[in-house]
């Protein structure tokens, strides 16, 4: 297995840490947000906006099934509602080492706090959504994952560390 995957709510570090640890390893980088926004030719909130959520978790699902083909030494992170949709959890086991990035509910709402990119967070009371959305992913993270990386208190250099050292199989 030659790939990591990175999940996790957001806020949680995924591109940060995934950054560094392509970097680490020379390996690539991608986001499927990123990856998304790019084909649709608009921002992640632009397409909630537009075309709906339901829209925007099918083409999450499109862009690693059309990965299947080609990911190879990538560092890959994923959007925080990619795991949720059905089947997309066996899809992201089969591309790689999916590592869930666990972060207390208290340091996401410090890392998210004025956050205006984000549509799940528009609006008022965000940090009650905050509580409720990670109520129901962080189960399904656990599950999907292969591996669960606490970052709280943990500088990245520390969780690159713990990444490395707990990856079973060599990459």
């Amino acid at each position: 297995m030659n790939n990591i995957i990175l999940i996790g709510f957001m806020g949680s570090g995924k591109t940060s840490i995934g950054t560094l640890l392509a970097r680490k390893l020379s390996y690539d980088f991608m986001d499927t947000d990123q990856l998304i926004e790019k084909r649709a030719g608009k921002s992640i909130k632009e397409i909630f906006a537009l075309d709906g959520e339901e829209h925007f978790r099918k083409m999450e699902t499109d862009e690693i099934l059309s990965m299947q083909d080609y990911l190879q030494h990538t560092v890959l992170s994923v959007g925080g509602g990619l795991p949720i949709r059905t089947g997309n959890a066996e899809i992201l086991r089969k591309l790689g080492t999916v590592v869930f990035l666990k972060a207390h509910i208290d340091t996401l709402k410090a890392r998210l706090a004025g956050d205006t990119k984000r549509p799940l967070l528009s609006g008022e009371e965000w940090d009650k959504k905050v509580t409720l959305l990670l109520q129901s992913r962080e189960p399904v993270y656990e599950n999907a994952a292969h591996l669960i990386i606490t970052t709280d208190s943990k500088c990245f250099e520390e969780i690159l560390d713990e990444i490395l050292e707990k990856i079973v199989e060599p990459i």
